[in-house]
């Protein structure tokens, strides 16, 4: 039964705060860019996590795009353009 208690004690110290969430349901709102969720507006958490995901997913397809377009620039470009690219990219 100790080890029981041991776990309570360590699960118990190691929950996060309804203030904590708060907090950090407002960190993540305040990155998000202002079209998402206004800043002045009180969002719930939920709202705020999935706009947080919706934006992380567009940022996924932007760099997904942006790496399509500089394959096909280093195809299009002259071995000596595409070397002075690549070396900038490392």
């Amino acid at each position: 039964m100790s080890s029981r208690r041991n776990r309570a004690r360590q699960s118990g110290s190691s929950r996060i705060t309804d203030e904590q969430i708060n907090d950090l349901v407002s960190k993540l709102q305040s990155v998000l860019p202002e079209a998402r969720i206004r800043r002045n507006d009180r969002a719930s958490a939920a709202k705020v996590l999935q706009e947080t995901c919706n934006y992380i997913r567009s940022l996924h397809r932007e760099v997904d795009d942006l790496s399509e377009r500089l394959s096909k620039l280093l195809e299009e470009s002259s071995s000596d353009q595409a070397a002075i690219i690549r070396s900038l990219l490392m």
